[in-house]
């Protein structure tokens, strides 16, 4: 059996997110804790949902920088539909969800049917996104929500924050999608060769429009989260989120070139990124430390991965 199919990234992901668990367990001792831990699970939900719909897009050789802008537009939505139209806020919250999923739509309409490179495309529609969600706003707020509301974003299901359930659940069946369905395999496929694929009779285009719709149904629900956990909507939120989402999948492992990568990995590289931030934060370690910390991390896991996959070739 050839190394590389022993050692793979994702273990080697793991088993550094296990040391890192031991060592920070070690500079705090609030750190290592069964509510601590939860909590973290509460506030990494948003960037999680994103992520796994960007490992998708990425696997593909794509990306979607408008994410952060679709859920501050979704935000947005959500209170001004239930506050100023007057929906009741299950149907505003669905309306906004909505047209977070008609933005992504229009994203994989740019790049599918006008060849617009994704890159472009999206950092184009990041500006736009951000800029209806502002005008929208008018720099106010929306807040009072009912109570009800916040059962989404602050309360717990059977001792797990909520939102903890959905992110679980979501990573489950992307992960299925993606290792066992045709469909999943007609991901890889777009992403190791377009051109092959167009060849052999896979949709691509559809395949692709199908996606950025997803990723834009991803942050529209991460909105609806975020909302329901801070108890307010501003036009900013979102801002810089779409960066935190790819550092994720990148970390877990999904190449930037197509082809490869694993919803579980993604996971793993979240959860590290988490536990990096939470840990130093209760060590006393300032921002730019923390960050510096996570780019040399980010660096040594791709740098191991390289390494690995040379010697399970050679082998």
């Amino acid at each position: 059996m050839k190394l590389k199919s022993l050692i793979r990234h994702e273990t080697f992901l793991a088993l550094l997110l296990v040391v890192v668990l031991i060592v920070l367990s070690f500079q705090s001792d609030r750190f290592f804790t069964v509510d601590n831990l939860l909590n973290q699970g509460r506030l990494m939900t948003e960037i999680g949902l994103i992520a796994i719909a960007m490992t998708f897009v990425i696997a593909t050789g794509g990306i979607d920088l408008s994410v952060g802008s679709i859920l501050g537009l979704t935000a947005i939505l959500t209170g001004v539909f239930w506050q100023n139209v007057g929906l009741p806020l299950p149907v505003a919250a669905t309306a906004a969800i909505a047209a977070g999923t008609f933005a992504g739509f229009v994203n994989g309409v740019i790049i599918t049917r006008f060849r617009v490179p994704p890159l472009i495309a999206t950092l184009a529609t990041l500006a736009l996104y951000r800029g209806l969600a502002e005008g929208i706003s008018q720099a106010r707020s929306v807040r009072g929500y009912p109570e009800w509301f916040y059962v989404l974003g602050q309360k717990d299901v059977l001792g797990v924050p909520t939102q903890l359930w959905v992110l679980l659940f979501a990573a489950v069946v992307a992960s299925v999608i993606l290792a066992y369905t045709t469909w999943g395999r007609t991901v890889y496929a777009v992403g190791s060769n377009e051109v092959a694929s167009r060849f052999s009779g896979l949709s691509v285009e559809k395949t692709k429009l199908a996606l950025y719709t997803a990723s834009g149904f991803a942050a529209a629900v991460a909105a609806v989260i975020f909302v329901s956990r801070v108890s307010t909507t501003r036009s900013d939120m979102g801002t810089g989120i779409e960066l935190d989402a790819i550092t994720a999948v990148v970390l877990g492992g999904t190449s930037i070139f197509g082809g490869r990568g694993t919803v579980i990995g993604t996971i793993i590289g979240l959860c590290l990124i988490q536990a990096l931030k939470n840990g130093l934060s209760l060590a006393g370690i300032k921002g730019d430390g923390t960050i510096m910390l996570i780019g040399a991390v980010l660096i040594l896991a791709i740098l191991a991965s390289n390494l690995f996959e040379r010697s399970g070739t050679r082998t």
